[in-house]
Order: C-alpha cells, then sequence, then structure tokens
C-alpha cells in the first residue's frame, strides 16, 4: 500500500523504487505516487547527489503527468538548493544528450513503455554516467526523511537543446553517399514523433509517420515495440508502401526496432551484429559489448571483424558501466538498446537508427544486410508472471543440468556448444523472462517448450 507520512501529504509506495529507477502509477483511484511524493524524490534526489548550490538537468516525456511532476520534482530539488535547467519535452536520449552536452547529474521523467497510466525517474550522473545501486538506494532513504530546507533555494532556467542533439547525431555518422531511402517511422505517439522530424528531416529519406502526434494515453497501440503485436502497424506500413525498412520506437525513444523491406521484424542482434562491424571498420580492434543473451552471431561476426567481446548483465546501467570499464566503442542488448562511446557511452534509438540507415543507404536491402550474417534461431523474450522466481529458475537449471554449464551471474544462463537457454527475473515488472537459441530451429523449439513448461507450471 502506498506509504503516507505526516511531514507531507505524501502517496509514495516504496514498490516504485527499481534497481535503477523508479516506476508507478500516477492519478486513478490507487495512485503508486503522487505531486508530493515526486516533490520528496526531487529533494531526496538533489541531497543525495550533493547538489546545493549545482545544476542539474531535467526533462520529460509526453505523459499527461509529466508537466507537473516535472515541475514538483524542481520544487522538492529547489528545497536542496538544487538548480534545474529545464529541457521540457525531450526523448530519454535527449536527456542523455543535454548531461553530456551540459556535464550534469540529469533526470527524466518517463515510464518508458508502460501503459499510460505510469510515469517515473531515471537518473544519470554528470556525462551520463549511470548512478549505482547505492545511490539509488539513498534516494529512496532520503525520499521518507525529514529534509529541512536550505537557507538560498535554488531556482530553474529554461533551455531548448533540439537541434543540437540532432546536430550532435549527425554528426557522429557519415551518411553521405546514401540512396533515397522510403522509411516508416512508427513513433507510437511516444516522444519519436518529437525528435524524427529534426532528425530525419534533414536527411535523403522520404518519412512515413506512423502515430507521430505526442499522446501519452497511446491510443494506437502501446509503445512496447518486444511484443510482436506493437509491430504489426509498421510491419503493414512497410508492405502497402513498398518501403525500405521501418523504424519503430518505444515511449521514450531510447530504444529502435527494425522491420526490413518485406516487412519482416529484424532481430535487435542483428541490427547489434551490423552496427558493430561497421564500428570496427572505424576502429579495429575495438571493444564491443553485448548483454548475456545477446545471439552468438554477435560475437562471431565481432571476432570476425577482428574486435573483442565484453559480456555485461542485463540492464542499461550495467551495460554502461563494462562500457566504461572496457572504453568499448560500442554496445547492443537483445531489447534494442544501443550505447555508443561518442553518445558518451549512453542508449540511444535513434542513433542506431541512423547508423542503420547509412548501411542501408549503400545496400541493396535491409534483408540483403542480414543474410550475410551468422544464422541461429531465436524464441524471442517470452515473458511470464509466476508465484517463485527463484524456485522455477531452479528447476529449469535442474531439469538441463548435465546438458550445459550453468552461470547465475545474470539471472540462469544454461549454454551447450551450439544453444543457450535464460531464464532470469525483470529489474522493472514482476515477470520471469525466457530466451533460448540454438544453431537449428528444432533444438531451439525442444529446449523452449521444455523450459516453458516448467515455467508455466507455475505461473
Amino acid at each position: 500500500m502506498p506509504t503516507r507520512t505526516n511531514k507531507l501529504d505524501l502517496v509514495i509506495d516504496p514498490g516504485v523504487f527499481k534497481a535503477n529507477d523508479i516506476r508507478g502509477l500516477v492519478g486513478g483511484d490507487a495512485p503508486e505516487w503522487d505531486l508530493d511524493g515526486a516533490r520528496a524524490v526531487g529533494a531526496a534526489f538533489a541531497s543525495a547527489f550533493g547538489l546545493d548550490g549545482a545544476e542539474y538537468v531535467i526533462s520529460h516525456d509526453m505523459r499527461a503527468s509529466g508537466p507537473e511532476l516535472a515541475d514538483a520534482f524542481m520544487d522538492g530539488a529547489a528545497s536542496q538548493g538544487a538548480s534545474a535547467v529545464d529541457i521540457g519535452l525531450a526523448s530519454t536520449d535527449g536527456l542523455w544528450f543535454a548531461s553530456g552536452h551540459l556535464h550534469l547529474p540529469g533526470v527524466q521523467l518517463t515510464a518508458s513503455h508502460n501503459p499510460a497510466g505510469y510515469n517515473g525517474a531515471k537518473f544519470c550522473l554528470p556525462d551520463a554516467a549511470p548512478i549505482t545501486p547505492e545511490l539509488m538506494a539513498r534516494i529512496k532513504e532520503l525520499t521518507y526523511a525529514d529534509l529541512a530546507a536550505v537557507p538560498v533555494p535554488g531556482g530553474r532556467r529554461h533551455l531548448d537543446l533540439l537541434d543540437a542533439y540532432a546536430a550532435h547525431l549527425h554528426a557522429l555518422v557519415d551518411l553521405s553517399g546514401m540512396r533515397r531511402l522510403k522509411v516508416v517511422v512508427d513513433a507510437g505517439n511516444g516522444m519519436a514523433g518529437y525528435t524524427t522530424p529534426a532528425v530525419l528531416g534533414p536527411l535523403n529519406v522520404d518519412v512515413i509517420g506512423l502515430f507521430t502526434d505526442l499522446d501519452g494515453s497511446f491510443p494506437n497501440h502501446p509503445p512496447n515495440p518486444l511484443e510482436p503485436a506493437n509491430l504489426i502497424d509498421a510491419q503493414e506500413a512497410v508492405r502497402a508502401n513498398a518501403a525500405d525498412l521501418a523504424l519503430v520506437f518505444d515511449g521514450d525513444a531510447d530504444r529502435c526496432f527494425i522491420i526490413d523491406e518485406r516487412g519482416e521484424v529484424v532481430s535487435p542482434s542483428a541490427i547489434t551484429a551490423l552496427i558493430a562491424k561497421a564500428e570496427l571498420v572505424r576502429e579495429p580492434g575495438g571493444v564491443i559489448v553485448v548483454n548475456t543473451i545477446t545471439s552468438r552471431a554477435v560475437g562471431e561476426v565481432v571476432e570476425a571483424a577482428g574486435g573483442r567481446l565484453a559480456i555485461s548483465p542485463v540492464g542499461h546501467t550495467r551495460m554502461k558501466a563494462v562500457m566504461a570499464a572496457e572504453n568499448a566503442i560500442f554496445g547492443g542488448e537483445h531489447s534494442a538498446h544501443y550505447y555508443f562511446r561518442d553518445f558518451w557511452r549512453a542508449d540511444t534509438g535513434m542513433l542506431a537508427a541512423l547508423h542503420v540507415l547509412a548501411l542501408l543507404g549503400r545496400a541493396e536491402s535491409m534483408s540483403a544486410l542480414v543474410a550475410g550474417l551468422p544464422a541461429y534461431a531465436a524464441s524471442g523474450e517470452l515473458n511470464t508472471a509466476v508465484a517463485d522466481p527463484s524456485a522455477v529458475m531452479h528447476e529449469v537449471g535442474e531439469a538441463l543440468a548435465g546438458r550445459g554449464s550453468a552461470s547465475w551471474d545474470d539471472g540462469l544462463l544454461v549454454s551447450g556448444d551450439d544453444w543457450w537457454v535464460s531464464v532470469r527475473e525483470s529489474n522493472t515488472e514482476p515477470l520471469l523472462r525466457l530466451n533460448v537459441e540454438a544453431r537449428d530451429e528444432a533444438t531451439m523449439a525442444a529446449l523452449r517448450d521444455q523450459a516453458l513448461a516448467i515455467i508455466r507450471r507455475d505461473a
């Protein structure tokens, strides 16, 4: 149940504090956090980051509650002496850009791909560096503390960085010599509807926009491209318009899925392999980071291109940390998060899209680019709500014992010579996630069905 204090008329459920961010229901009959909750989080953020007398950058996405939550957050931060650089509407990678461009810590008010009733906050250190779990725990602790206001409150100033964001992305990709492309952009009524005109407008592309009006109620489909049903509109639009590809973004536009000219979904692992190969031409011998459930095809491509592969646990804060530790040039995740050293090691769906457009603009087709990659059969991510995730994971591990080597570094990962099975808890939702890959379809299907039977028996 939401927690109320006597100090404030505060509604904020401790459950909204996730491993790396905040997400919870806003408004309605049972809100998990409200404006006073946002004010308390703002004060906690400023105190935890030591921002008395210093600035931070803040933005929000298109959700209806965003402007009011951002305003309340800034009020709370000001009570602890922190001054806001308010850039207003922005994609999450727009906030990462602002943090790097201004060398300031930042916060983005967003719930990413969650349903319309949700909102949340993502935080970063200066230069878009990830926060630590300890710092996130400190924000949670201070949210419920009685923080006295400092003598000199912080202020706020407004800044428009959209054009600077677009210019920076253009500077990172060689877009010269491209043939003209016809590109479907499905913004899902999310922030890509705001950034696409600035980023793609000046390029040699014809844009066919789907659901580009900003609308946090998501009237057309949920803003989560990981769900196949949410890709259907873009697939149909590609076929109907004889387009070269489609770009499908999530709500806060930090992820981008690719649909080829046939209307077929291109796996994020394939996109990771293609961009990695191109980046290794630019920096021979460079390091590429992937997570534990990225296709083995990426490692084969990286090795063939003379690069080195580094493995990270799933999640943007962990990926960013490994990117920094390895001085990696590029990184990619199965969920279509793509990370670039030249973008402060942060994830950006739009920069990944530009890399794909640059490659496609010099190639016959998207499907031809993918056809040149090593082939594996993959289950895709299969999500199930279970009563006891740990027990279920161990049961899957016991069922596969002796068939491959098991690791518990990031959930359960069982690896064979030409297959792997991953079962892990979500960082953001009460779900168990299954991913399976094998060299052939029959092996993948058998492993997938065996694991699913165990997982769903407990559901």
